[in-house]
């Protein structure tokens, strides 16, 4: 069982400038609710025990905030220098276990019949995998308009976009890592793309599309949006 997860809150929030001039993307409000609150409430609702969240911009705020929740243990990985996605797992990996959720602290996403945390979950194979991302249709994601990241086919298996190339998936936020896929990493400041490119190549990352909705909230335009659609379909929290 999964019972660890990492919220990555640590950057600077540069597209959602000017709202995160003076606050963390991750404090900013969504529905009534911080955008990490999203996350933190949906990872209790999946059982986990116990979120590791990296700090840097605005740390103090960060966690003066997350101190006020107690239905979850929260411990934080302070980085004094930025090491970036990849290597701000790696420097957390002793607070994580074997197999660990990893989250951006701006995805928000409504679930359909099953949880897309509780689908990663029962589709992860620890002998198999390293990797397992949950994607969404560049379609149907709410808020975004770019070329996509990946291309999925029906068994799972993921290729990148190839250069000018317009593919069907984007990444959505979310997934379980092993700590076997931080093996060879480096120490300090690294991308997630490194790492995610070797277990692609070598058969250990896969994909699961996400069946319910994605909205893409890491601009001011896209919060709008998202905002715009949940009042629309009279989903509010």
């Amino acid at each position: 069982m999964i019972d660890t997860a990492m919220i990555l809150a640590a950057g600077f929030g540069t597209r959602m400038r000017p709202i995160t001039d003076h606050l963390p993307k991750p404090l900013v409000p969504l529905a009534g609710r911080t955008l990490i609150d999203h996350v933190l409430d949906r990872l209790v609702a999946a059982g986990i025990k116990r979120v590791v969240v990296n700090t840097h911009y605005k740390a103090e705020m960060m966690a003066a905030h997350l101190a006020q929740r107690d239905d979850v243990a929260i411990e934080l990985s302070h980085e004094e220098t930025l090491l970036d996605t990849g290597g701000g797992v790696r420097k957390a990996l002793p607070l994580l276990g074997d197999a660990f959720y990893v989250l951006n602290s701006d995805v928000f996403w409504l679930d359909a019949k099953i949880g897309a945390l509780a689908r990663l979950a029962r589709a992860w194979d620890a002998n198999r995998l390293d990797a397992l991302m949950m994607v969404q249709r560049t379609t149907s994601a709410v808020g975004y308009d770019g070329l996509g990241d990946f291309v999925v086919d029906p068994l799972g298996v993921v290729r990148r976009r190839k250069e000018f190339e317009v593919a069907p998936h984007l990444f959505g936020g979310i997934e379980i890592l092993s700590r076997r896929f931080f093996d060879d990493t480096p120490e300090g400041a690294f991308s997630l793309n490194k790492p995610w490119n070797k277990a692609i190549e070598s058969g250990r990352l896969e994909a699961l599309i996400h069946d319910g909705e994605w909205f893409h909230v890491g601009t001011p335009h896209g919060l709008a949006l998202t905002e715009e659609r949940l009042m629309d379909r009279g989903t509010w929290f």
